[in-house]
């Protein structure tokens, strides 16, 4: 049986494909990096299959279990919390272990949403080429990872935390404070809000409004 990679919603739970929920139906155990996240999901649809957890801290105690299950002939379903497996996330390891193991294996992907897409979306900036860098390094490399990213000749897109929005976009500034920029906060949820201009702009809006909540940056091409 197959690994079904599933995208889930990234906020509002309306966002999932009548794909998602047939094959979150149809699965034999669920792994997810919190169970309680998507049980929220799974509630939401009536929907009631075994749930696991798969997140980095445990994935050498799990892959052996999954792999096993599917070579039982298991349906197995591997969701994140939000968005799409994989991207970001200890997915991308279940796969390439997976594959290594049992490189017979089927993996489907089931397509949904993801942050960086939404981002860039409505960004205005050309998405013909761009790169995904994900989250910039907390301490060691942070400076290189922004001031690269700053460098790139493709739209540039990327994760911040709302602990750390405020440094990065102080660091963006410093390193090209007339950039062109749009940051978004809580996509497709109650408080989504979409800032466009340069890093000091803003970093003043988003103090002036609020800096809580799940942040995509996406930087114009250089």
């Amino acid at each position: 049986m197959p690994l079904s990679v599933i995208a889930t919603p990234i906020g509002n739970l309306d966002d999932v494909s009548a794909r998602a929920l047939e094959t979150l139906k149809s699965v034999d155990v669920l792994y997810c990096e919190d169970t309680r996240v998507t049980a929220k999901l799974l509630a939401r649809y009536e929907i009631r299959v075994p749930l696991q957890s798969y997140r980095e801290e445990v994935h050498r105690q799990k892959i052996g279990e999954i792999i096993a299950l599917l070579a039982d002939g298991k349906h197995v379903g591997l969701v994140s919390d939000a968005g799409t497996p994989g991207v970001s996330d200890p997915g991308s390891w279940l796969i390439r272990d997976i594959l290594a193991a049992a490189p017979e294996t089927i993996i489907s992907p089931i397509p949904g949403p993801s942050a960086a897409v939404a981002a860039l979306s409505i960004s205005g900036f050309p998405g013909d080429e761009f790169v995904f860098l994900g989250f910039p390094p907390h301490k060691k490399g942070r400076a290189a990872f922004l001031k690269a990213a700053m460098q790139e000749p493709r739209s540039a897109v990327l994760y911040e935390s709302t602990h750390r929005i405020e440094k990065a976009l102080e660091a963006l500034a410093e390193i090209d404070p007339a950039r062109p920029l749009v940051v978004c906060r809580e996509l497709t949820k109650m408080h989504e809000t979409i800032y466009r201009g340069t890093a000091v702009l803003i970093l003043e809006r988003l103090k002036a409004t609020s800096t809580k909540g799940e942040f995509v940056i996406v930087i114009s091409r250089k």
